[in-house]
C-alpha cells in the first residue's frame, strides 16, 4: 500500500512544492531497506523518490507523534501524515489504516485549504478547493447564515 502511494507523492511532488511544501517521509525500516525501496519504486512504477526518507526502527519518532501506542511491537496497523507549518506547528493529522491508501489529490486539496485559511480570515467548508467559495468568519452577532459566504480570490 505505502509503495503506491510513496509513486504518487513522487510523480505530484512538483505540485507540492508549487505550494512550498517539502515532503519527508518516515519509515521503520532500514536505510538500506529504504534504499531496496527506491530501487524497486523505480522499477515498478518509473518514479524516482527524491525527497527523504528517515529511518525509525526503534519507532521513537512514531510514537512521539502519536502514530503508535506504547506498547506496540509493529507499525504495520497505521499510516499517517502531518501538515507541519513553517513554525513547526502541526496544522493537520491524517491516519488510514493498513488496508486503504491515502489520496495525494486530498493531501493537496487539504494543503491548499490550510494555506487559504492561513492568509484570509476565512473558512473552508467540506470539499472546498481553488475556486470555490468559503466562509466568513462568524459574526459577533449571528445574522442571517447567508452573511457567512464570501467569495474569496486572493493568492494562495
Amino acid at each position: 500500500m505505502c509503495s503506491t502511494e510513496f509513486a504518487e507523492l513522487a510523480r505530484r511532488q512538483a505540485d507540492f512544492e508549487a505550494l512550498d511544501c517539502k515532503l519527508l517521509g518516515l519509515s521503520v525500516d532500514s536505510l538500506y531497506a529504504h534504499l531496496a525501496w527506491a530501487k524497486a519504486l523505480k522499477e515498478l512504477f518509473g518514479v524516482h523518490i527524491s525527497f527523504p526518507i528517515l529511518e525509525d526502527p526503534s519507532m521513537s519518532i512514531a510514537r512521539a507523534y502519536g502514530m503508535l501506542k506504547e506498547n506496540a511491537f509493529d507499525s504495520a496497523t497505521v499510516r499517517s501524515t502531518f501538515f507541519i507549518d513553517p513554525h513547526g506547528i502541526v496544522r493537520a493529522i491524517t491516519c488510514y489504516p493498513y488496508d486503504v491508501g491515502r489520496s495525494v489529490e486530498e493531501m493537496l486539496r487539504l494543503l491548499r485549504a490550510l494555506r487559504k485559511v492561513s492568509s484570509a480570515a476565512v473558512m473552508a467548508p467540506e470539499g472546498w478547493d481553488e475556486g470555490k467559495p468559503l466562509l466568513s468568519l462568524p459574526l459577533e452577532q449571528p445574522g442571517d447564515a447567508s452573511d457567512w459566504f464570501c467569495q474569496y480570490e486572493g493568492e494562495s
